[in-house]
């Protein structure tokens, strides 16, 4: 296997002979499980850690390494190698860390497209969608919308679902298919290109690990089959693997995700909700928050049906909750400050008592 099976490519090389990393190894991080990592070269599949000093240097957990990422690495065995350095990433998918506070996780980095991934049963909600949206759009990763389980529903109601998605949401794909008589695989196999990293994000029990075995032609991840009583697969990643494909695309598995608070510090709610933007720009006042102020455009808008209510109000509350979050942001970072200032003056009594 080459470097290039992996995704490696011209631009990355160039990253590599500028921060002067030509002496080690290159490999791409494929799986993480608490700080260990899989790294997969040219050579072989090797488990390594981080080097001191990139843990130290690190500000936050951002810094450390993750699935998808490109890494400069010592290999000393095949149970033994040393990450020394991560090379700049392109695109990075990233959620708000589940119970730490103004903290962010990273669910996988180098990514060229995400499948968001929702059952046409019970699982189907439009503002979760939005919510992935804006994620991909804050993280530069181009989102296809796929609907699986299809065969547990009729046609009518896959048309239904599919008018709906295509009211609220634009310009995005949308891709219907079933994993137990694979109708619609030949489009996601269309959309897969070699060399290319995919990254899957959906709940527990959509159908993205059955969908990885389909497309890979082998079990790698284990499923259950479904309960009757939910209608859910009941299947456990606990963890992320980049898998690569047979017609050498990449895939990424993420387990399922209860929770996916946004962390958008870039555009990516107002590339989502655009025409909310756009009308936006005609409101009576510069600072209007669209919820009451008279002469607000969106508003009009939303009473004339131009806008849908449902998708106007999840704009309002991912809205607040990215405030909510860049708050939490600040106030974690000028403890941090607090904190490093107290350490130094203690060190600084130390030495003065020597």
């Amino acid at each position: 296997m080459t470097l290039e099976d992996l995704g490696y490519n011209d631009k990355l090389e160039k990253l590599r002979n500028e921060n002067n990393l030509k002496e080690f190894e290159i490999g791409r991080v494929i799986s993480e499980h608490k700080e260990r990592y899989i790294v997969k070269t040219e050579k072989g599949e090797f488990e390594a850690e981080i080097t001191g000093n990139l843990r130290f240097s690190s500000k936050s957990r951002e810094d450390f390494p993750a699935v998808g990422d490109w890494v400069a690495i010592t290999i000393h065995d095949s149970d033994f190698s040393i990450i020394h350095s991560i090379l700049p990433r392109f695109s990075v998918i990233s959620r708000q860390d589940v119970g730490k506070f103004g903290e962010i996780q990273i669910i996988a980095t180098n990514i060229d497209y995400a499948l968001l991934m929702q059952a046409a049963d019970r699982d189907f909600n439009i503002n979760r969608l939005e919510r992935y949206l804006t994620i991909c759009n804050s993280s530069k990763v181009s989102p296809i919308i796929v609907l699986t389980k299809i065969d547990l529903i009729d046609e009518h109601r896959t048309f239904e679902i599919l008018e709906k998605i295509k009211a609220r949401i634009n310009n995005v794909p949308i891709i219907a298919i079933s994993n137990e008589s694979q109708d619609g695989y030949d489009k996601i196999k269309a959309i897969i290109e070699k060399g290319k990293t995919y990254c899957m994000l959906g709940s527990s029990g959509v159908g993205k690990s059955t969908l990885l075995n389909n497309l890979s032609g082998k079990s790698i991840m284990k499923t259950d089959t479904i309960s009757h009583s939910t209608n859910k697969g009941k299947h456990i990643t606990s963890h992320r693997e980049l898998i690569i494909l047979e017609n050498g695309g990449i895939l990424v598995d993420n387990p399922g995700m209860r929770e996916v608070g946004i962390a958008d510090s870039t555009s990516g709610l107002e590339i989502t909700f655009d025409m909310i933007i756009r009308l936006s720009q005609n409101c009576k006042f510069k600072d209007c928050t669209h919820t009451n102020e008279i002469g607000c455009s969106v508003i009009e808008a939303v009473e004339k049906g131009e806008i849908d209510r449902a998708s106007y109000e999840n704009y309002l509350k991912l809205k607040r909750e990215k405030a909510h979050f860049e708050s939490s942001v600040v106030e974690r970072r000028k403890k941090d400050k607090e904190f490093g200032k107290m350490v130094k003056n203690y060190k600084k009594d130390i030495n003065r008592k020597k």
